[in-house]
């Protein structure tokens, strides 16, 4: 112990003193306040070890100090300034279970709404521990129980810290990108900056990105809008005059299928029909379905679903939007849009934390009145998976919510239990799974399935509440679930089902091409309108960036005056070329993967002349030019420049998502006998125990506002 001491004494002793203690409080608030999601002994070392690089770097500056008198006070500061950085992030993180951007500490107001109002309530007992290490240092210092060494470093030590904390951080990121790939280029929530690099690295990387966007957006100016303009309202497509208007008023009910691909409709494995609901849904005289219909989304999977279908825009060409540019950005959404237009409520419904992929930001950007996350729910022990709460319950437990929304409202359902690893509990499902030799390709047959069942149920509800009549029901997945490098396990069972083997014209298993990749990329996207008659399956073809203009067209909403690159699917003006984030493309008639053509009719390869060959390269122009337009709009933030007549740019600043059930009421409260909620046509009465459900878990679940938080296992990066 006295050698100790001693070494407490000398200035590296001293050094080597304060970042052991700052990495001790970096732990604490790992494993006492942040929910990082750590799902394996490599993830755990890696958390273990990354606060190391960085505090080494930060807090070896003062060695470059020669005189006492500066080095003490330098290397205290800077203790005390990442102690401040560290503890602000763990009261922020308490109140919206997110970390703290660049933007957020710039924006004063944003600050001071998240923190100095609620900041002592959020206080913990042991939010001293991350104090009390400097001023026990200090009084230490003080009594001069702690001595400060006057004699000179040797010139090169700092150096030679510097080198050993930027050699840690690459070792640290190597480890990083193992277990995570793409972690920096990729990013689709901060905790996994956090759980990986450190809060340090974070503020760094977000300080940059931030700085990057700034440049980008600082020199976008009003005129670059005017080839976007352009370009959309050449692009736009009249809408039919059969459909325009049929469901005007009407609820908008959108459920989110989760990794669900076209080819689950009417599939069967080991004699199972794996979505007969779906099926009876998807081929209903209610429901317009469409069996040429494509996901187009990018790295930001569930979150350019999510863009496309509210804003019409696509995501970017790297990363996600909601991620990287959704906190600030300019959004003329569906929410806003209907609201506006036609007096709806908005609100989402979602079993995981509100912070995954920046929803608690985006959607005040786009509008979105209520947001119903994790912390509306109780998801502890079994009544979760590691994206949130399973489907059955976030259906069910939803009602309590949904019942007070004014009608008409456009409410939106995140389904998650069919992510992958489409794990679920044995007491969730008896399905039969196929065996392919793909544990993945297996389950995603039996997770479909209990999606399958969840949809189901909703619809009883929405029956006996009388919801059905009055409601649009809108259903579609929002990206592939199995990825093409499992696609030949996967064609282990079409190969099985007659069906599919027509579909595909050969033995799907030893004779799989990027064509049949591609073939795979259908999701489905079906439109029920309840009372109906004329609806069908559609054989157009499209993409998730043509769900916007031909769903507002339905409700009688014309969209040529928003900024929207698709086109309404009903319009004999539709385009039916449908782009991929990689410039990739489908028609009708031909796929364009890579620059290899390949013929739709036969899945074979073909090379273009003539004709034929001028009409692929104006597509791929065609393509190239919606890509573009879009990302110059979405990529400058062009919409603060843009404002159509009679709509209003959404102020993000009046919306907040805690307390939502109480503003429900307020309003009900407050309309009275003009109240048009659900419960107020029930004569004040609740719905809930109309939702009848077969989830195990239900007699134990009950809704709760503790905040609980979902881990987000990240094996894989399809989300």
């Amino acid at each position: 112990m006295k050698q100790v001491i001693a070494k407490v004494h000398t200035r590296m002793g001293f050094f080597f003193l304060l970042v052991f203690l700052f990495w001790l409080k970096t732990l604490l608030a790992y494993f006492a306040d942040f929910s990082l999601g750590v799902s394996s002994i490599f993830q755990w070392f890696i958390m273990l070890i990354n606060p190391l690089a960085t505090t080494f770097l930060l807090f070896g500056l003062a060695l470059y100090v020669k005189k006492a008198k500066i080095f003490y006070p330098l290397i205290l500061l800077i203790d005390i300034g990442n102690t401040l950085l560290l503890y602000l992030n763990v009261i922020y993180y308490r109140e919206f279970s997110d970390f703290m951007t660049i933007n957020t500490m710039l924006g004063y107001s944003k600050v001071d709404q998240g923190l100095s109002g609620s900041s002592l309530a959020l206080t913990q007992p042991h939010d001293l521990l991350f104090w009390l290490d400097i001023v026990i240092v200090l009084v230490l210092m003080l009594m001069r129980k702690i001595k400060l060494d006057q004699d000179y470093l040797p010139k090169r030590l700092g150096f030679q810290v510097t080198s050993l904390s930027v050699l840690l951080f690459g070792f640290n990121l190597m480890f990083a990108e193992m277990s995570r790939p793409q972690l920096i280029t990729r990013t689709f929530d901060r905790t996994y900056i956090v759980k990986y690099l450190g809060i340090d690295a974070f503020t760094v990387y977000d300080g940059a990105k931030t700085e990057q966007t700034s440049k980008m957006r600082s020199s976008a100016t009003k005129s670059e809008l005017k080839s976007v303009e352009k370009y959309v309202h050449g692009h736009y497509a009249k809408p039919n005059k059969k459909y325009y208007g049929i469901a005007k008023g009407k609820n908008v009910i959108v459920i989110h299928l989760e990794s669900f691909q076209q080819f689950l409709i009417d599939d069967k494995v080991e004699g199972q029909t794996v979505t007969p609901f779906l099926n009876k849904i998807y081929h209903s005289n209610s429901t317009y379905s469409f069996s040429n219909f494509f996901h187009q989304v990018g790295q930001g999977k569930t979150s350019d679903a999510e863009n496309m279908l509210e804003t019409g825009t696509f995501g970017l060409p790297q990363g996600s939007l909601f991620a990287q540019l959704g906190t600030d950005q300019t959004f003329q959404a569906a929410p806003a849009i209907l609201k506006q237009e036609q007096g709806y409520t908005s609100a989402v419904f979602h079993g995981n934390v509100a912070s995954f992929w920046n929803r608690n930001n985006v959607y005040k950007n786009m509008g979105y009145q209520y947001f119903f996350s994790a912390s509306y729910y109780d998801t502890s022990g079994d009544k979760s998976t590691g994206y949130g709460l399973k489907d059955k319950l976030l259906f069910k437990d939803s009602i309590q919510y949904l019942q007070h929304l004014q009608q008409p409202f456009y409410a939106k359902y995140i389904t998650v239990s069919n992510h992958f690893p489409f794990d679920l509990d044995k007491e969730d499902s008896d399905f039969k799974v196929p065996d392919t030799g793909n544990s993945s390709v297996n389950n995603y047959f039996k997770t479909a399935n209990y999606l399958d069942q969840s949809v189901e149920e909703l619809f009883k509800f929405l029956k006996k509440s009388g919801l059905y009549d009055n409601s649009v029901i809108v259903l579609y997945g929002d990206h592939y679930g199995i990825s093409n490098s499992a696609n030949k396990d996967l064609a282990k069972t079409f190969s099985q089902d007659p069906n599919h083997f027509s579909a595909f014209g050969k033995d799907p298993v030893d004779n799989w091409t990027d064509w049949d990749d591609t073939q795979l990329q259908r999701v489905p996207f079906m439109i029920h309108v309840p009372g109906v008659k004329n609806g069908g399956i559609q054989k157009q073809y499209g993409g998730e960036i043509d769900v916007l203009p031909t769903l507002l067209h339905l409700l009688g909403v014309n969209s040529k005056k928003y900024m929207q690159f698709g086109t309404d699917l009903f319009s004999s003006q539709h385009d039916q070329v449908v782009a991929f984030r990689n410039q990739d493309f489908i028609t009708p008639n031909y796929t364009s993967i890579s620059g290899t053509i390949y013929n739709n009719a036969t899945g074979q390869i073909v090379t273009p002349t003539g004709s034929f060959k001028k009409q692929m390269e104006k597509d791929q122009k065609k393509v190239n030019k919606q890509l573009s337009m879009s990302d110059s709009l979405n990529e400058k933030n062009l919409l603060r420049f843009y404002t159509p007549k009679g709509f209003k740019p959404v102020n993000s600043k009046v919306y907040n998502y805690a307390d939502g059930l109480n503003k429900e009421l307020t309003i009900q409260k407050k309309l009275g006998l003009k109240s048009t909620s659900m419960y107020s046509k029930n004569r004040d009465r609740s719905l809930e125990s109309l939702y009848k459900t077969d989830a195990p878990e239900a007699t134990h679940s009950k809704s709760s506002n503790n905040r609980i938080q979902i881990t987000n296992p990240d094996a894989n990066t399809d989300n």
